[in-house]
């Protein structure tokens, strides 16, 4: 289990991490989202002590992280998969952190088989690829086989096959009954591989709950619609308080009424309805509503740029 109890950061004037309180439960995955700047990292490095707190304090199994004696052992982290020496082979730079944590050859041999790397174990990790890099750095996560697992962006650089191992791989160690944090901005990916998520925007934490209810909270509530006569079915819904989007194909984006009230609506004016459907919004979508003011670094779309010939 990971506890934070008003965790703050200050670097000179600026709050990178402000009052952060939140308690990460063993035995299910738990997404760490937040936009670029959020203080996603520096929390992450103050949980396994690289960075001291200004103040408040975390504790991973009711302690500091440099109170474990062996670390390895409890807390396995992929902060910087490049955080290796170039010229080792992935077999010795494994070997390297499990002989300082007591940790036998045959389990080195174990992990380097179970992220896929034994054909390139005696190479040098110089000449890996980024993923190559990534499943490496899992590797040495996995070494002490712990109890709590920590992964900042565990996808980057990985092929479809890849994702989906890791996905399996994250659910499989929670599943176990181990205490899993992943920092990932792959909405698409932490929908199917989380089941709770902390959200953080400008060092504050702005949401602490399961996938279901973030999205649910921060949805909205829409209904879909084609008929014949979208223009007046349109004018009808508005009419009853119903706000309305015109897709560009006439497909009708309503909020304010539900769907049921629309069907209604539309039997007693003897109007054909083509599609009545619930939108149910993507955590995706949920996230930018709940983010959008914690944006530090936005550029226009690219529908909003101005193209001038130049002569």
């Amino acid at each position: 289990m990971i506890e934070a109890r008003e965790l703050s950061k200050t670097y000179g004037a600026t709050t990178a991490v402000d009052q952060v309180s939140f308690r990460i439960e063993p035995g299910h995955v738990t997404g760490f989202l937040g936009p670029n700047g959020a203080g996603k990292s520096t929390t992450m490095r103050m949980i396994l002590g690289l960075d001291r707190p200004t103040s408040g304090a975390v504790t991973i199994n009711g302690r500091p992280f440099r109170g474990h004696i062996w670390p390895l052992h409890e807390v396995g982290a992929l902060l910087d998969a490049t955080a290796v020496h170039p010229g080792r082979s992935a077999y010795n730079h494994l070997l390297s952190l499990a002989l300082a944590n007591g940790i036998g050859k045959r389990r080195v041999a174990d992990v380097i088989d179970l992220v896929g790397l034994s054909s390139v174990a005696r190479k040098r990790v110089g000449g890996f690829s980024l993923g190559m890099g990534q499943r490496l750095g899992i590797a040495g996560a996995l070494l002490g086989d712990p109890g709590v697992l920590l992964f900042d962006e565990p996808v980057n650089g990985l092929d479809p096959d890849g994702i989906l191992w890791i996905r399996t791989l994250m659910r499989s160690l929670a599943a176990e009954g181990r205490t899993v944090l992943v920092s990932s901005h792959l909405m698409s990916e932490m929908a199917l591989t989380a089941d709770h998520l902390l959200v953080i925007g400008r060092g504050r934490m702005m949401a602490d709950t399961s996938l279901a209810e973030l999205i649910a909270r921060n949805s909205g509530d829409q209904v879909r619609v084609r008929t014949s006569d979208a223009e007046w079915l349109a004018g009808l819904l508005r009419g009853h308080g119903a706000q309305v989007t015109t897709d560009p194909d006439g497909t009708l984006t309503v909020t304010g009424i539900s769907s049921v009230r629309i069907g209604e609506l539309a039997a007693a004016n003897g109007l054909v309805l083509h599609q009545l459907a619930d939108h149910h919004a993507s955590l995706e979508e949920a996230y930018f509503r709940l983010t959008d003011d914690s944006v530090d670094f936005r550029a226009p779309y690219p529908t909003e740029f101005r193209t001038e010939a130049v002569i």
